[in-house]
């Protein structure tokens, strides 16, 4: 099965996203409404999941180096 935009429907990609997160609306226990949102993109057809995922990482890792290093050990 293809995940592409230019393979699916905007139902079809609404549901793959459903599936994968457990619950679109972000209303779920523990669920960051925010999750759901950044892949209202790839449901309107305007990214691909591989471009999201790999934006979101990016952000991840940049966030990251830009903090000073924390040292687990607090003695």
């Amino acid at each position: 099965m293809s995940y592409l935009i230019k393979d699916t429907t905007e139902e079809e990609r609404r549901k793959i996203v459903e599936e994968a997160i457990g619950n679109i609306s972000g209303a779920c226990d523990g669920c960051s409404p925010g999750v759901a949102d950044m892949y209202d993109a790839y449901i309107r057809g305007e990214m691909e999941l591989r471009d999201i995922n790999m934006a979101f990482s990016t952000r991840y890792v940049k966030g990251a180096m830009d903090r000073e290093p924390r040292s687990s050990c607090t003695m």
